[in-house]
């Protein structure tokens, strides 16, 4: 007989069982699919088995060996997918430029020479008999490498194998990277700035003022974000409502520059995000007895000394809340900067989708998603330190 401690056991470990299987699916799953994908690198070796084993033991300066141009013509002779030949070119011509024709070329010349007859290599391309090229073949055999962790900071190894700055015409994600923070954080000021003093009227009123003013945070949330950032590509139009509007007033005689730059997209991302930064301020408010304030008043305080040393630090838990939630989800955004934005407003989202979508560079997508993974990280850690620590409980 089943004991019931055990049945209980069981029957609370089949409860959980969808939730894990859901969080190891959805979550876990394509976390540790993004993190592999930025330090893997086998396209090279997949296609080209032989060849790895035999530059493997090369020392990197002395001429080719026959060896390895005999397991590179014994490669290039085994039938293999062409999508598969094709990427693993494409990672040797991203290492050293000029692969792409060379081994077209070596290929077909291989494929073409009868079976069992040696092929010279050299005598189909000179360039096999320069050791620049076969360093960049061992450069790109390793399983496992940093390239697309220094690449996503702009960063190389050099031919001693140090790290070194890239060219900065090269690359410019470092400086993308920046954008991004610079954006999600006024964005996160921005709301602060409008969710705190909304949040704080709200959680002051009451019957149908309240519940007007809560469907107001809450219709945008109802709402598909491309619907949203379509309506502020109308509205902030040189002829959109806000320039008429101004114009109108006699505030502005000329239309202002709010769209397809930085502007617009402070503008339409703060609107798209201010729900989740005015709800955690306002289920924090709604827990704090409503007689502190009168309390703080009857002992001499000012309205402004009040709110200073009794309701702000009280409601500083859910403004942290809130700012690190708009903070990482404006990290990640995509479709708001694309429609809204100029070519110089454009996030890290645009360049991880176009390398995962673009030129199927999933190792470089997965290098700068696992940065802002690590970003994202890091922040809820502090927030998780700074909502324990003891100066703010004393507070």
């Amino acid at each position: 007989m089943m004991s019931s401690a055990l049945r209980a056991r069981l029957t609370a470990l089949g409860l959980i069982t969808p939730l894990v299987a859901f969080l190891v699916i959805f979550f876990f799953w394509p976390l540790a699919t993004m993190m592999m994908a930025s330090v893997t690198d086998g396209t090279v070796r997949g296609v080209m088995p032989e060849t790895a084993a035999a530059v493997a033991h090369w020392d990197g300066a002395s001429p080719p060996t026959p060896e390895m141009q005999a397991a590179l013509v014994a490669d290039l002779r085994q039938p293999v997918d062409q999508l598969a030949f094709g990427d693993a070119v494409r990672r040797l011509n991203s290492e050293l430029s000029g692969f792409r024709s060379l081994m077209s070329r070596t290929a077909n010349a291989v494929k073409a020479a009868p079976e069992g007859q040696p092929v010279e290599l050299a005598a189909i391309d000179p360039r096999w008999g320069e050791a620049r090229y076969w360093q960049a073949m061992k450069a790109a055999m390793p399983l496992y490498t940093d390239r697309y962790l220094l690449a996503a900071a702009d960063l190389e190894r050099d031919a001693k194998g140090e790290i070194a700055a890239v060219d900065a015409s090269a690359s410019a994600n470092r400086q993308i990277m920046l954008r991004t923070f610079m954006i999600a954080a006024s964005v996160t000021i921005l709301c602060a700035a409008i969710g705190l003093p909304y949040a704080l009227i709200a959680a002051s009123a009451s019957g149908w003022v309240r519940a007007m003013l809560l469907i107001a945070v809450l219709l945008p949330l109802w709402t598909s974000l491309l619907v949203r950032t379509a309506a502020w590509f109308i509205l902030l139009q040189n002829e959109g409502l806000i320039n008429e509007a101004l114009q109108r007033i006699g505030l502005i005689s000329q239309p202002l520059p709010l769209i397809f730059n930085r502007t617009g997209v402070v503008i339409a991302m703060t609107h798209v995000l201010l729900p989740f930064m005015v709800l955690p301020i306002y289920s924090g408010l709604l827990t704090i007895p409503a007689n502190l304030m009168p309390a703080a008043a009857s002992l001499g305080a000012s309205r402004l000394k009040a709110f200073r040393h009794v309701l702000l630090p009280l409601a500083f838990p859910g403004l942290m809340s809130g700012s690190l939630l708009v903070f990482m989800v404006a990290l990640g955004y995509y479709i708001t900067p694309a429609l809204v934005g100029g070519p110089n407003d454009q996030m890290i989202s645009s360049v991880i989708a176009f390398f995962a979508t673009g030129t199927a560079n999933w190792g470089m997508a997965g290098a700068l998603g696992l940065i802002l993974l690590a970003v994202t990280t890091v922040l809820y850690l502090v927030y998780g330190r700074l909502s324990r620590s003891p100066t703010m409980v004393s507070t």
